[in-house]
């Protein structure tokens, strides 16, 4: 049965870019109408902006099935509950907590899981300091979410997640940082500042394989961190096995797919 169980796994992994490719050259149409009634004519002669409003389309409906095939994991690791790249029922490390910078918020896809786990940690938090109070203890372990950096440097995802976090809740602990990451510490780049060492967790779902130069910018975001600072990372990943077939596949396959600059084959792990 594990057998079978792989080359199914195997059979989907091959297939998938190909379902992409197909499914967004349906979006051509309805993108190219879009670009002539908004006057955006020089986006159809630029393929790189023309690839971006394409995938922004297709991402409305492949958003959310993405969302759904990654919930099972990047639900559990942000509770804490992944340890050694296994899910466990219970926690057995660090939830997300504190001041939390998160990479590539874009519209603000997880913002609904980082709502609960902050109203959850509020209210177990609250049980806590109530029994204390009535054994006459004083203490206080980690405090739940108290601030949210939202890294986004699109403007029109940036404004939809400044709503997105107001409808789930957010409103009074996430701030949208309209910037890149080589500018989160620049306060002529936008209203605020980033201090380096100021970060308890930092979150990048699916986004690494987008920035540029990813070594100089990872080295930076660590920079951020406190000493003792947790990474939460889900991230697709340039492969390594199966040379030469696999790697040439991701490459001439995946990359080709309109992804809002994307690319699988970005060397992040």
């Amino acid at each position: 049965m594990s057998i079978l169980t792989d080359v199914q796994q195997l059979f989907m992994c091959l297939i998938e870019p190909w379902l992409m490719i197909g499914l967004s050259i349906t979006y051509i149409p309805s993108t190219i109408a879009d670009l002539i009634s908004s006057g955006n004519y020089g986006k159809l002669f630029s393929p790189s902006a023309f690839g971006e409003e394409l995938f922004g389309n297709l991402w409305v409906t492949l958003g959310p099935q993405a969302k759904a095939g990654a919930e099972p994991v990047v639900v559990p690791l942000l509770e804490g509950k992944v340890s050694g790249g296994r899910v466990h029922n219970h926690v057995v490390s660090t939830p997300v907590h504190g001041t939390v910078l998160e990479v590539g918020a874009g519209s603000g896809m997880w913002a609904d899981v980082l709502a609960r786990i902050h109203r959850n940690a509020s209210s177990e938090n609250g049980e806590k300091e109530g029994l204390r109070s009535r054994k006459g203890e004083s203490g206080r372990g980690k405090s739940g979410i108290t601030k949210i950096y939202g890294i986004e440097p699109n403007p029109i995802s940036a404004a939809t997640l400044r709503k997105r976090v107001k409808d789930v809740g957010l409103g009074d602990v996430y701030e949208v940082v309209p910037v890149g990451i080589e500018d989160v510490t620049n306060p002529n780049s936008w209203e605020g500042k980033i201090e380096p060492g100021s970060v308890d967790c930092i979150v990048g779902i699916r986004c690494m394989c987008s920035i540029p130069d990813p070594k100089e910018n990872i080295e930076h975001l660590y920079k951020l961190l406190k000493p003792g600072g947790t990474w939460y990372v889900f991230e697709h990943v340039k492969t390594t096995r199966g040379f030469p077939i696999m790697p040439l596949y991701q490459r001439e396959c995946f990359d080709p797919v309109p992804r809002g600059g994307r690319l699988v084959t970005n060397p992040i792990g």
